[in-house]
């Protein structure tokens, strides 16, 4: 039997890789939402086997008559403002945009009494926040040290489904991903950043210097295509109710990174420390324990961190 599946922002970076990888498995029919036409070209490959529809989620209205028409067997809900740095810019629109377009959804599930429908909510590993030494690796009941306005958006919208789970019986899955990076990633993360820069570098669009900022965090780096498969196994094997940290449980420093894709390229690349990068504040050390997942899934990451690293490198290779 087909199941009807909804992705919110399925043309951001996660939510393309998702499509792809549920077109791949060819036993569901797709529809997901987005707001900006140019997000549409990284759904090219899978464009023609799925359904598209432009809504703003924070439109409560909108929202309501998309799901009661939809009537959704299983939802990802993963549209969101996702940068951490840009909301240290912005935080009034992070928090408003991430926590309203939630409860508009989780509303409308509500009210249109789709009790069987299995909901997948994607929280966030910046929740963690400053996390002592001795507390690593991180699992879901380490305590919450929200750094930035984005981490707290995203406390507000793993507690919003716990809190319909609870009060209304919604079938409420929780994930916290940790660092996830790849193809189509924006600029606004790091790992995408170096590798823009690098290829335009590599063409002679800029000078073969690399302004940085903080290089000393380290964090727990998985490739969004293993991401996607275990959001899409979290929907399936998970408990209604129950949240789950997922990440490789590897930590690495971001100067290991720079060097890595630096050594992908013929580039000389010149690095220079920039102040002006430097975030307000920034979590030293973010490494995930998924042993909880992993029990009850068996998952774990397969693709390479230099296959992710590659990849990346090519894709800027290729748009810029």
């Amino acid at each position: 039997m087909r199941r009807k599946v909804f992705i919110t922002g399925i043309s951001g970076f996660a939510g393309s890789h998702l499509a792809e990888y549920l077109v791949s498995r060819g036993n569901c029919d797709i529809i997901g939402t987005y707001l900006s036409k140019d997000s549409l070209d990284n759904l090219a490959r899978v464009k023609d086997a799925i359904s598209l529809v432009k809504v703003n989620l924070t439109n409560e209205e909108k929202v309501f008559d998309l799901i009661e028409s939809l009537r959704p067997d299983f939802i990802f809900h993963l549209a969101a403002l996702p940068s951490t740095a840009d909301s240290f810019k912005i935080p009034a629109p992070t928090i408003e945009n991430n926590v309203v377009a939630e409860l508009n959804l989780l509303s409308a599930i509500k009210d249109s009494n789709l009790l069987n429908t299995k909901i997948l909510i994607v929280s966030s590993a910046e929740i963690y926040g400053l996390v002592k030494k001795e507390d690593l690796p991180i699992d879901e009941e380490t305590k919450l040290m929200p750094t930035s306005p984005y981490a707290v958006s995203k406390i507000t919208q793993d507690f919003l489904g716990l809190q319909y789970c609870l009060s209304y019986n919604l079938k409420i899955i929780r994930v916290r991903p940790f660092n996830h990076i790849g193809p189509r990633q924006s600029p606004n993360f790091v790992v995408a950043d170096f590798a823009k820069d690098i290829s335009e570098i590599e063409k002679g669009k800029r000078k073969p210097i690399l302004h940085v900022g903080n290089l000393e965090s380290k964090r727990d780096f998985t490739d969004v295509r293993d991401m996607v498969r275990a959001y899409t196994i979290a929907l399936e094997k998970g408990k209604f109710g129950e949240v789950y940290n997922i990440g490789s449980g590897v930590s690495y420093r971001i100067s290991d990174i720079l060097r890595k894709l630096i050594l992908l390229s013929k580039a000389k690349i010149t690095i220079l420390s920039d102040k002006s990068l430097f975030r307000p504040i920034d979590n030293p050390e973010l490494v995930c324990d998924a042993s909880k997942f992993k029990r009850l899934t068996n998952w774990k990451p397969e693709i390479r961190l230099s296959t992710t690293l590659k990849d990346t490198l090519d894709y800027w290779r290729s748009i810029v």
